[in-house]
């Protein structure tokens, strides 16, 4: 299925379920802004609620919700069998690469990102509608497994060979500051590609050879394991997102830094090719 969708494309459909992801770190409530202005039929969706669970520190700060509570809040957003399912937000599908990943990781075949976002949208003068939408419910049934995951032993011990991805800011993988986390530094062997670098000044992922080369810098090429995480697992899916548009099969890791930072792991800092190695 196509991962991505154009704002002509979305327009020209007359069959669709449309999902408006918009959390940021500093903002998790994108509800006010959705409110304010989203696409015509597009049904809010808390990412911190609804695309994560919350329990011990040690588990991460957005751990995956139980499938049996995914499912609850896919049928509110009306999802059944076979739709084709677009979300969105206006970060550059930052967040809402979160629920591209989550809903195929649960099985649903066709979903897709808006490429552009909000922004693209509104650019290409089509138009938006306010208010709070609430679908019939649906009756979709998930089950996770249809995407590859590691965990945090996983994660530690990735094949040898393979690629450990960390999607986020420089600064954050070497050390140099952490603002949410415990700790600072990266998994010992991870390979630092900022996800930001995914997309252009536009806020369109960069096309299928761009991806591919960029992760080529990093050793990610055909034949090789590659894997990804972020902070909080995230951001690692859109990450995952990338890498599967460059025809890569991305595993991820949920737990991301977050859940490493909070148990007695090591951390490295500085940049791969020099990283030092702290024990917990």
């Amino acid at each position: 299925m196509p991962i991505l969708i154009s704002p002509d494309e979305l327009a020209a459909l007359q069959h669709v379920r449309i999902l408006d992801v918009r959390w940021r770190l500093d903002r998790p409530d994108g509800r006010p802004e959705y409110l304010e202005g989203h696409l015509p039929g597009a049904v809010y969706v808390d990412l911190d609620t609804e695309l994560a669970a919350h329990g011990r520190p040690e588990d991460g700060r957005h751990p995956l919700p139980a499938v049996e509570a995914l499912q609850a809040s896919a049928r509110r957003w009306g999802l059944r069998a076979g739709d084709t399912v677009v979300v969105y937000d206006d970060l550059k599908n930052l967040s809402a690469a979160r629920a591209w990943w989550l809903l195929r990781y649960a099985g649903v075949a066709d979903v897709r990102l808006l490429d552009g976002s909000l922004r693209a949208w509104t650019a290409a003068g089509l138009p938006l509608e306010t208010g709070d939408v609430q679908p019939e419910p649906g009756d979709i049934d998930l089950t996770y497994g249809a995407l590859p995951t590691i965990d945090i032993d996983g994660a530690a011990a990735f094949p040898e060979g393979g690629v450990l991805l960390d999607a986020r800011a420089g600064e954050r993988y070497r050390g140099e500051a952490e603002p949410v986390d415990p700790r600072a530094g990266h998994i010992p062997g991870a390979r630092n590609a900022p996800t930001t670098g995914n997309v252009g000044p536009d806020g369109r992922f960069l096309d299928p050879a761009a991806l591919r080369a960029r992760f080529a810098e990093v050793g990610v090429v055909d034949g090789v394991p590659v894997a990804a995480y972020c902070g909080s697992g995230v951001t690692a899916a859109h990450e995952a997102v990338a890498l599967t548009l460059a025809g890569f099969a991305p595993a991820l890791y949920p737990g991301s830094w977050s859940q490493w930072s909070n148990q007695p792991r090591p951390v490295a800092t500085g940049d791969a090719h020099l990283e030092s190695e702290q024990s917990a």
